[in-house]
């Protein structure tokens, strides 16, 4: 069952150009991270005609109200926002689900996020690919605690290539697609 997009390449609002993260409420609403549109659409429930624009929308770019090749979003119920790692400026942003909100945060600057996750306690968790690393973060830290890889490139237990989507449990173990090794790690 086709629940968004399926209305061929595009940038209208039923389309998509090259969807990557996706993360489900509990409501049932998606947000997707339309990587070539530059852009995070959202579809409610039982909606699968539209989809509307939540977060950018103003074309590949820098500022604070533009995102450049978005990879991965969730939602931070707490705050009633998104969460999005924005890897074509390198930085991981926080948007508002407020219709009124026309611009985003820094979370985290100068990293090469791919994946996302939040545990219960609020912690988020960032794959980047450029130091094969994952890193949790208490919201509003910078530098975070390395919680996987961190030892180079490499195929070794204690190494990742190319971190990409991210899962968090119950019980704070880390799953991680490790891309170029061809495995998920734990």
């Amino acid at each position: 069952v086709t629940i968004a997009g399926g209305h061929g390449e595009g940038s209208a609002i039923n389309q998509f150009s090259s969807p990557y993260g996706l993360f489900v409420d509990d409501d049932q609403t998606v947000v997707i991270a339309d990587y070539w549109n530059h852009r995070i659409m959202q579809w409610k429930n039982g909606d699968t005609t539209n989809g509307h624009v939540v977060a950018d929308g103003n074309g590949a770019g820098n500022g604070l109200n533009q995102l450049n090749g978005p990879r991965d979003v969730l939602i931070d119920k707490e705050t009633d926002s998104l969460i999005i790692c924005d890897q074509g400026n390198r930085r991981v942003v926080r948007w508002s689900r407020h219709i009124s909100s026309t611009q985003g945060e820094i979370l985290i600057d100068n990293i090469q996020c791919w994946g996302l996750a939040m545990d219960e306690q609020r912690y988020l968790y960032v794959s980047d690919i450029g130091k094969h690393e994952v890193r949790r973060y208490r919201l509003g830290e910078k530098n975070g605690t390395l919680v996987a890889g961190g030892n180079g490139k490499g195929d070794g237990l204690n190494q990742l290539n190319d971190p990409t989507y991210l899962f968090v449990d119950r019980q704070q173990n880390v799953y991680v697609s490790d891309f170029n090794n061809h495995r998920v790690m734990k």
